[in-house]
């Protein structure tokens, strides 16, 4: 993320200007110092009239620049400070030499007065303000020492020296002040860069910490994930166990099929079959919801008719359903109140004498069709769930007489309630008695690869299976 360059604090700015120029300012000091002793020699042959006085302003400057530098910590002034004080000095020290001197050393000096200007320019970093005071001072030190001790005239002094100089010093001033600034701009581009890495730097280790806890947590539900997966899958055994194969519905009816497709690993819907004498008993349900919570009704279920045919020995379809729902209830601990759990299942319970040719059905929200000679027969169930109901009925009973070659369709809502197709609706009932209707006279095995193979081209790619599906089908 990028700093704003406004966004530096300034005395961080104008710290780490003072540590960048510091050095060169300390080095240009000395230089300056030691060069305005050196010059005596030219004025030694220059003007020899006058080489005392200046010797004696060019040790006072220089001596005193150098107390001035040295002992600037204890004075507490900074280096820019000196090396004003160092100019100044200079300046002063010049201004008093060109008054005592004629029209043509003024002239040849007149180049070493600019020359302290053009180098104070290229070399010196300090405020404006100091510029201007420079300035504003070596005019009165001219004026002062002018009127004092110079013989030349005011057109002579102005036009041979001093206009030249005057205006080499005003160029020093924004030459130092645009330098200055282009120094200042530099210090902050570079002190935001760093605060911007510094900030990069900072998110990329948050972003890379939270990377690997996210990793560590992705870990985990992994391994939790294939905890709940393996319990699941051993589940869906337990449950396989329980709910008969085709081998053994098919070992009952030589001609039959059962198309089952559960939504998840473990399935709510369920079937099963048993033999009483020359009764077959064989149940669809649906029970409420799907994969584990559905899958628990179904071990519930399975085991409950296990209990009633089995155990009991009861033969009456309405009453196994009646006991089942009684199961149910007093299991679940139903009783109505807000909040409680209201599963339970829809069901259809058939039972087939195959020495008197009968079907006995009973069933909760689940109808079955038997189809004859390419007719579809429905026999409708009760409207009330093998659950917990506000207002029970007991279940009724309808008996069937059956011909050779009819076949019974039993069947979950799965199917019917599938969503699919180009515009996303749901299969419904009528298209799945079309679809029985037209193939009832089909080997059954085939019906059932007509069922799966529809099913599959209803959904496609674009939509998802909602419910499990279970559809059987059983020819006398």
């Amino acid at each position: 993320m990028p700093v704003n360059e406004e966004s530096i604090d300034p005395a961080l700015i104008k710290s780490e200007f003072y540590k960048n120029t510091e050095k060169f300012h300390i080095i240009a000091c000395w230089i300056g110092i030691i060069l305005n002793l050196v010059w005596f020699a030219s004025d030694y042959f220059v003007l020899p009239d006058h080489w005392k006085q200046f010797l004696e302003w060019r040790f006072a400057v220089s001596t005193s620049s150098f107390l001035v530098l040295i002992l600037r910590n204890k004075l507490r002034i900074n280096i820019y400070q000196c090396i004003f004080f160092l100019v100044l000095g200079i300046s002063m020290q010049n201004a008093y030499m060109w008054s005592v001197m004629d029209l043509a050393h003024m002239q040849k000096h007149a180049f070493a007065y600019m020359v302290l200007f053009i180098g104070v320019g290229m070399l010196v970093l300090w405020d404006f303000r100091y510029s201007l005071i420079l300035v504003v001072l070596t005019i009165i030190a001219n004026i002062v020492f002018y009127k004092l001790y110079s013989k030349l005239s005011v057109d002579e002094f102005t036009i041979n020296g001093a206009l030249l100089t005057f205006t080499v010093a005003i160029f020093m001033m924004f030459l130092i002040r645009g330098r200055q600034r282009l120094t200042i701009k530099e210090i902050t581009s570079r002190l935001a860069l760093a605060r911007s890495k510094e900030i990069i730097e900072k998110e990329h280790s948050i972003v890379m910490e939270q990377k690997k806890e996210i990793e560590k947590q992705n870990d985990e539900l992994e391994e939790k994930s294939k905890e709940i997966t393996d319990s699941i899958n051993y589940a869906k055994r337990i449950q396989t166990a329980f709910i008969p194969s085709d081998k053994i519905f098919a070992s009952h009816f030589t001609e039959s099929f059962v198309y089952f497709r559960p939504k998840d690993i473990v399935s709510g819907d369920f079937y099963w079959i048993t033999k009483k004498g020359n009764k077959i008993f064989y149940v669809t349900a649906d029970c409420t919801g799907h994969g584990v919570p559905g899958g628990f009704m179904t071990m519930l279920g399975l085991s409950f008719l296990d209990e009633i045919v089995e155990i009991k020995g009861e033969t009456n379809t309405d009453v196994i359903i009646n006991y089942l729902r009684d199961r149910i209830v007093s299991t679940l601990k139903q009783s109505g109140d807000a909040g409680e759990s209201k599963d339970g299942m829809d069901i259809a319970v058939c039972c087939v004498d195959k020495d008197k040719n009968i079907l006995t059905y009973s069933g909760a929200n689940n109808p079955i069709y038997i189809c004859r000679a390419g007719e579809l027969i429905e026999l409708k169930p009760d409207k009330q769930p093998c659950g917990f109901y506000f207002e029970p009925k007991p279940f009724s009973k309808t008996e069937f007489a059956l011909q050779v070659n009819d076949i019974i369709y039993s069947f979950t809502d799965g199917y019917a309630d599938q969503f699919g197709g180009e515009q996303g609706k749901k299969f419904r009932y009528k298209a799945l008695k079309k679809i029985l209707q037209d193939n009832c006279n089909r080997p059954l095995s085939e019906q059932k690869t007509i069922l799966a193979d529809n099913m599959n081209s209803w959904m496609g790619k674009k939509h998802e299976q909602l419910d499990d599906i279970l559809v059987i089908g059983v020819k006398i």
